[in-house]
């Protein structure tokens, strides 16, 4: 029995001192019993640190509510929601629970709401659901981007053919190991920093605010987040020839990575919607929803840094493909990016909206994408269609099938090596709550969404890197 743990050890890694502390202390001696106490604090930390990861958790979900709104300002309800919200469009309805539907459901009553959808990799969140996009009318929601903003997939396609790639495991395991750093602090000293035009970028002076965070960008350059962000070698296959990226038939080398605008975009989040919810005050059941009007100074502030955060996230990317590339001593033949949380000026309908897409990607006709399965599924390359009842969107992965504390309590470490034995995948690091059978089934997410996508090619995984505590989901 590991019921050891007491209100000090939490406040030692993160908790203040009060009734969150007995909160988590109840939850641990009711559901916890027969895990060590390294793991479980680890996992508590998570939940301090990342609660929006955990709002949807059968076990966790009270105890990160109350993190959440220990930090947030509370509402007085001033701003009524509407009650002939529009309907909206839900591809894969068999893979998505009611949570993220009562989300979706209150997000349409927004007075400033146009059109929502829901794509089928959708799981309850914190405000929008993660796999909700929602247009609005010049209004922008902190947490309808939601909190790693500018979070994006990266491909590099190389001109190394599949058999040249078994047999140097090695290689590829120590420039993997050499070139990323993962998980929340996580940073570069000295001469290992990376230089990017993006430190340059003349938005890091337009509010004090964002000038403070130009050491924390620059430290964090290249690096990746906890959780389900990762760098991983794989083979991507080509049934067929493609003309658009000039690539023929077959089977190639590719880097494929996960990850947002580490610190400095959470920072972003939190400050935001802090003053969204100050100002935007509405009903309890909506309060995460607190919008910005993009005609005042507090609304353009959060495009700026968001677009900001955006272009970092890139950065940061483009630090580890170029890192990765030179060190194997590739050429790329064709890369591929898009990003997901995060908000557009588009026209929808003769109308230009604000898209938020919340775990959510692009896919507008013809718009490249990369829609990942687990470590040890396949992902797929995409190119979109431009399905306006989707407003332009697509999934952005797989989606949780299980919990993070039901993975922690269901899946052992034995039935995670088993699986990726039986892949061939070369794991570092990850925790058990990243397992890939605490994933939906990536075929059956692809299924549902063959009206929003086309599908290029299909990405196999061979080695994958994630942070040691798989600390947060974006």
């Amino acid at each position: 029995m590991n019921n050891d743990i007491t209100g000090n050890n939490l406040i030692e890694i993160g908790y203040t001192e009060g009734k969150i502390v007995g909160l988590a202390l109840n939850i641990l001696k009711d559901n916890f019993a027969d895990i060590e106490e390294k793991e479980l604090l680890a996992l508590f930390k998570k939940v301090k640190d990342y609660p929006e990861s955990f709002l949807d958790d059968e076990v966790l979900n009270t105890l990160a509510a109350a993190v959440v709104e220990e930090a947030n300002p509370k509402s007085d309800g001033s701003i009524e929601l509407i009650n002939d919200a529009k309907n909206y469009s839900i591809f894969g309805a068999d893979y998505i629970e009611e949570g993220a539907r009562n989300q979706m459901n209150i997000a349409m009553k927004l007075p400033v709401s146009v059109a929502g959808a829901l794509m089928p990799d959708a799981h309850q969140g914190y405000g929008l659901p993660i796999g909700g996009v929602l247009a609005t009318r010049n209004a922008i929601i902190p947490y309808g981007v939601g909190v790693d903003i500018g979070c994006r997939m990266a491909l590099s396609i190389f001109d190394i053919p599949e058999k040249h790639y078994f047999g140097k495991d090695a290689m590829y395991k120590r420039e993997l190991i050499a070139f990323t750093k993962f998980g929340a602090g996580q940073n570069f000293k000295g001469n290992e920093r990376a230089d990017h035009e993006v430190l340059e970028d003349e938005a890091f002076n337009s509010t004090p605010f964002l000038k403070n965070l130009h050491g924390k960008a620059w430290a964090q350059l290249g690096t990746s987040g906890g959780g389900n962000h990762f760098v991983e070698w794989g083979i991507i296959d080509f049934a067929e020839r493609d003309e658009i990226l000039n690539i023929d038939k077959g089977r190639y080398v590719a880097l494929l990575t996960h990850s947002g605008s580490r610190g400095f975009g959470a920072t972003v989040a939190d400050h935001y919607t802090k003053l969204a919810k100050e100002i935007c005050k509405l009903p309890k059941e909506a309060v995460n929803l607190a919008y910005l009007d993009l005609n005042k100074a507090e609304g353009q502030e959060y495009w700026i840094a968001m677009n900001l955060a955006g272009d970092y996230a890139s950065a940061c990317h483009e630090v580890i493909h170029k890192r990765l590339t030179k060190a194997i001593g590739a050429k790329v033949l064709a890369k591929v990016e898009n990003h997901h949380n995060f908000a557009w000026k588009e026209i929808f309908e003769g109308e230009e909206v604000i898209v938020h897409r919340k775990g959510a990607t692009p896919a507008g006709k013809g718009v490249m994408g990369i829609i990942p399965g687990s470590m040890t599924a396949p992902g797929f390359l995409v190119r979109g269609k431009g399905e306006t009842n989707a407003i332009n969107s697509a999934s952005h992965g797989a989606g949780r099938a299980m919990s993070r504390s039901k993975a922690f309590q269901s899946i052992t470490k034995s039935d995670m090596k088993a699986i990726l034995k039986d892949h061939n995948v070369t794991l570092i690091g990850a925790g058990l709550d990243e397992a890939p059978m605490a994933y939906k089934d990536i075929n059956k997410v692809m299924a549902a969404q063959t009206e929003l996508v086309d599908v290029v090619a299909k990405f196999e995984p061979k080695m994958v890197r994630m942070a040691d505590d798989g600390s947060r989901e974006d």
